[in-house]
């Protein structure tokens, strides 16, 4: 948990997480894409922002169950 590799595993996965909620923030109004104007940022963001920490919490919540040197919950190998 307290290598560098980890801290950006855990960074990427937030980052994603955040990316893909704002995606779907803007595509999703009955099955309409809404545009930039017409998203309720303030409510928006704060689902954005949601999602994001429930990333960051899961991440933190796998290390005793996975690979220490991995934000992940499975095994796998670590290129060095």
């Amino acid at each position: 948990m307290w290598s560098s590799l980890y801290w950006r595993d855990l960074a990427e996965r937030a980052l994603k997480t955040a990316a893909q909620s704002t995606a779907a923030l803007l595509v999703t109004s009955d099955g309409v894409g809404v545009g930039l104007l017409a998203v309720d940022w303030p409510a928006g963001l704060a689902l954005v922002g949601s999602a994001t920490l429930l990333s960051v919490l899961t991440s933190l919540a796998s290390v005793p169950i996975g690979d220490r040197d991995g934000a992940s919950l499975t095994v796998g190998i670590v290129e060095k």
